[in-house]
């Protein structure tokens, strides 16, 4: 029983205690999206590399509600698609040698850094790990160990990789990092490249510049350490040597459009013609995209290692902006079979390969997406299916071609200085090591820093090209070859080697150049001139920059008005007189003399509506002196119709004397017929209209008088009747009928005399303004400073605001006399037309003072101009149309019968007329009382 209850109370305490005690467990944070290829099966040892496939990672959507994924890659790059597949073929040729490594197959594991730091960190922990899930800091499996990691592209995603196999003392052999930062052996003890040290090609680029004298030149580096040390150390270097720089741009790593346009501008601002530029081609592509669509031409590049040759750069049409650009290039060669073996890839070998094939081809290798995105064809083969035996020879594609293996060479010579270091390893003879007791590491168990020691003292001779390699702290020779963009016949861009340029040298031997071979970006032999600033020509002077360079000063052109005719001219020159500088402002020219002349189109127009309008005001006093004896045109005194139509004539025809040369006569003329026409033509309109409002004011007390005369009946006869009288009144016609017809107190005499003596008063004004101060043409130089402008001066503003304020006051009157009357009805309604005319005119010249205000020169004349002939056409049109129209059209309406008052309304409005009141009277209606009494 105790052992039972032991055991029981033992179990018991496991059971509480055991879940609550602390675990010590691992976790995987992470898994890591990668591409590339491997084969690592059966191999001895494992090579590895990093190549940026892709120019960038996917972006995301930065949703954090999630759990997170490694991004995807996309922009397949083609020219470093051939870096890789140069790996494969190197690896491939080593293992098929007797002489290199015999006992020995080498495997490989390589992995897309997208051109990305995260991603080439991805790819260095894996493959540190050993397995797809990276575990940092142990190496999983027991398969080949790893020798060391070609790569990985760009010097930032070297520097990165570079810190993190440091710490593990694992070698890094890169073909195309050039950053200067890398050569130091305390940040980076394990770093090697096969492609010369920047301070090299620093070094080179600023020799260039000081060996064809140009003093100012600009700067554009990537975003990244490749570019910032690369510009760095050059311009440290020119600076030195006196000479300016313009400006200092970077570019973005993330391709931005605001930034890109702004290095654009700057570009296109300054005056320097040579611009100096550390970036890689992913980097520099979209600028050069944009300099393209903005066609900047006329500047000489001087081109990095980077992108010297790169067919990502030297895309159909750069010709024109890139034509002479001078570059340094690594050394080049060719490789015997390469371009075999990128011909002949089996597209389904992996997923890198087969995406290469759905990019190259643009179609897909999967049966199943084919048929989802397009329909079949008639022989049952969706459209857009890849069928595996494209060729790749057909295509113009950056990929296969062989013609400039620079890059790819240091690619190839990098897997062969690894290969070299485990032979040397490999054959290292017992008791004869480098290592502690003088032992040797075994090529089937090695550690890295062991292979680090034969990669740091390697030294081969490359195959097919016998040259030398071997490091020197890490670093080769700084050996250039100096190309030329050169323009053939096609437009195309060829590669010329103009020089070269070797490091190592004394430095008066470093460059040699053939000056003579190189084609500029203007296609003359000589080069270009690039300096700070040139002389200021004629026209210009000079003017200092505040902070800046002593060689900088700005040539700053003359203002308008004055000149400089000599050169670097101190100051400028005042033009006097009648005189303004010409465009180049290096000569006084007389300025041009403006007016609105009548053989221009605008003033032919002018004259051509002016003349048309007098026509149809003549044609319609010929209709009404056809017509004389008719009643519509006795009811509306043809003398002073005539007369109107008269005034109409001469404003229409007083249009024209503004146009032409301004003379002393025809500045008067102009002012006063156009005073005098509008006086004689608002006046006649002024008598018309007061008759109209008499008219009007008499047939309202004609009625008042009717309806107080019949209220007083109709109370008269319900005070005589009973109390069942019923009183009515009927109204057959016009209430205003129960008077007799009055005579109107203005007669034709009396309109007449108004009209003369309104039209009097202006011809008094006008001589006297004519007597004392005459309107008179002068030259107005103020309104432009380029034209002298030819125009009427009005002699005194007061004596001209008087006559057309006076002008303003008739046409008031005019308009308040015909306003009253408009309710006079019958067939014909003069009042309401020419209250509509009047209105007409008052809009035209309410328009015309900010339109005439608003403008210059000869534009003012033709604003002017318009205003007379609009409100001419306004009062013609208002007045005479309706009247034309009854007597051409309707000829029947022109009778005593129709001149007569219509009926009134039955919802009392008053009616009456505004021609028959002047010709007949109307006719009495009887009111009669009926009375109605009650059974």
């Amino acid at each position: 029983m105790e052992i039972h209850r032991f055991l029981l109370g033992l179990l018991a305490f496991l059971h509480f205690c055991l879940p609550v005690a602390p675990q010590s467990t691992c976790k995987l944070k992470a898994k890591f999206n990668l591409s590339g290829y491997k084969d690592v099966e059966k191999k001895k040892v494992v090579v590895g590399g990093m190549f940026p496939v892709h120019k960038r990672i996917a972006s995301s959507d930065g949703n954090t509600s999630r759990v997170p994924i490694s991004s995807g890659c996309e922009g397949f790059n083609f020219r470093t698609f051939r870096w890789t597949q140069t790996m494969l073929f190197a690896i491939d040729e080593i293992n098929q040698k007797d002489e290199l490594l015999p006992n020995t197959d080498l495997g490989y594991v390589i992995y897309d850094s997208c051109f990305t730091i995260s991603k080439a960190v991805e790819g260095t922990l894996t493959y540190l790990t050993g397995q797809d899930e990276a575990v940092p800091n142990y190496r999983c499996g027991n398969g080949a160990p790893l020798a060391a990691l070609v790569g990985a592209g760009g010097s930032d995603l070297s520097i990165a990789t570079a810190r993190i196999l440091g710490l593990y003392h694992f070698p890094q052999v890169s073909y195309s990092s050039t950053c200067s930062a890398l050569e130091s052996k305390f940040q980076f003890p394990t770093f090697l490249r096969t492609i010369p040290n920047d301070k090299h090609q620093s070094t080179a680029m600023a020799q260039m510049v000081l060996h064809f004298g140009w003093s100012w030149v600009g700067t554009i580096a990537a975003d990244d350490d490749y570019g910032k040390y690369g510009i760095k150390d050059f311009k440290e270097q020119v600076e030195e040597a006196g000479v300016c720089i313009s400006f200092s741009e970077t570019l973005p790593k993330v391709s931005s459009p605001e930034d890109i346009q702004r290095i654009v501008d700057t570009i296109v601002e300054s005056t320097a013609k040579i611009i100096v530029v550390f970036s890689s081609d992913v980097d520099l592509s979209p600028l050069v995209l944009e300099l393209l669509r903005h066609n900047v031409t006329n500047r000489t590049w001087l081109a990095s290692e980077a992108w010297v040759t790169s067919a990502l750069i030297n895309q159909p049409g750069v010709g024109s902006v890139l034509g002479g650009t001078l570059g340094f290039g690594v050394k080049r060669a060719d490789i015997p079979g390469l371009q075999h073996h990128l011909l002949n890839l089996d597209p389904y070998a992996d997923p890198l390969t087969e995406e290469f094939w759905e990019t190259v081809f643009n179609c897909t290798l999967d049966y199943g997406r084919a048929l989802r995105q397009r329909p079949r064809t008639l022989r049952g083969v969706p459209e857009g299916l890849c069928t595996g035996s494209e060729s790749l020879v057909q295509l113009n594609n950056t990929y296969w071609d062989v013609s400039q293996l620079r890059i790819t060479y240091s690619v190839y010579k990098a897997v062969y200085a690894v290969a070299h270091a485990l032979h040397n390893l490999e054959h290292c003879e017992p008791g004869h090591g480098p290592f502690t007791r003088n032992e040797c590491a075994y090529i089937t168990n090695f550690e890295p820093w062991q292979l680090m020691y034969y990669l740091k003292n390697v030294r081969f001779k490359v195959p097919h090209t016998n040259e030398e390699v071997y490091f020197t702290d890490g670093d080769v020779d700084g050996l250039y070859d100096i190309i030329n963009w050169a323009i053939n016949s096609d437009g195309e861009v060829s590669y010329v080697t103009v020089g070269h340029y070797n490091g190592s040298a004394a430095p008066e031997d470093r460059m040699t150049i053939m000056n003579d071979s190189i084609v500029w970006n203007n296609e003359v032999l000589e080069p270009p001139r690039s300096v700070c600033s040139e002389n200021c020509q004629p026209g210009t002077r000079k003017g200092i920059r505040q902070g800046e360079p002593v060689c900088c000063f700005d040539c700053i052109p003359c203002a308008d008005g004055e000149i400089s005719n000599t050169t670097n001219a101190r100051e400028c020159v005042l033009c006097s007189g009648d005189y303004w500088s010409n465009d180049a402002h290096d000569t006084c020219v007389p300025k041009v003399i403006e007016f609105l002349a009548f053989g221009e189109p605008l003033g032919i127009t002018l004259i051509v509506i002016s003349a048309f309008g007098a026509l149809i005001t003549i044609a319609v006093g010929v209709v009404f002196m056809g017509h004389i004896g008719t009643p519509l045109v006795k009811a509306n005194d043809a003398l002073l119709s005539f007369s109107l139509l008269f005034s109409l004539v001469v404003t229409f025809l007083c249009s024209i004397v503004f146009l032409g040369e301004p003379q002393h006569w025809s500045c008067m003329t102009s002012q006063v017929a156009l005073a005098l026409g509008f006086a004689l033509c608002l006046s006649s309109i002024m008598g018309k209209a007061a008759v109209l409002m008499l008219r009007a004011q008499n047939l309202k007390a004609a009625r008042s008088r009717a309806k107080a005369a019949a209220k007083a009946a109709a109370e008269a006869a319900a005070n005589s009747g009973g109390p069942d009288v019923i009183v009515t009144t009927t109204n057959n016609n016009d209430v205003a009928a129960t008077a007799a017809p009055e005579v109107d107190v203005l007669t034709f005499a009396h309109q007449r005399a108004i009209t003369a003596m309104a039209t009097l008063i202006q011809v008094v004004a006008c001589t006297v303004w004519l007597i004392l101060l005459p309107p008179h043409p002068v030259k107005n130089t103020s309104a432009q400073n380029i034209k002298i402008i030819l125009e009427c001066d009005e002699g005194s503003v007061v004596f001209i605001c008087c006559i057309f304020a006076y002008d303003i006051l008739l046409a008031l009157l005019a308009f308040i006399f015909a306003f009253i009357a408009r309710k006079l009805e019958d067939h014909f309604s003069e009042a309401k037309c020419v209250t509509f005319g009047m209105l007409v005119f008052f809009i035209v010249w309410i328009s015309f003072v900010p339109a005439y205000l608003s403008t210059r020169g000869k534009f003012m004349v033709a604003v002017q101009i318009f205003a007379i002939l609009a409100s001419s056409f306004g009062l013609l049109t208002c007045i005479f149309l309706p009247k034309c129209y009854v007597l051409l059209v309707k000829p029947e309406r022109n009778t005593e019968e129709m001149m007569r008052p219509r009926a009134r309304p039955r919802d009392g409005t008053s009616t009456g007329t505004s021609a028959s009141l002047a010709t007949a009277a109307t006719e009495v209606n009887a009111t009669t009382a009926s009375t109605a009494i009650d059974d």
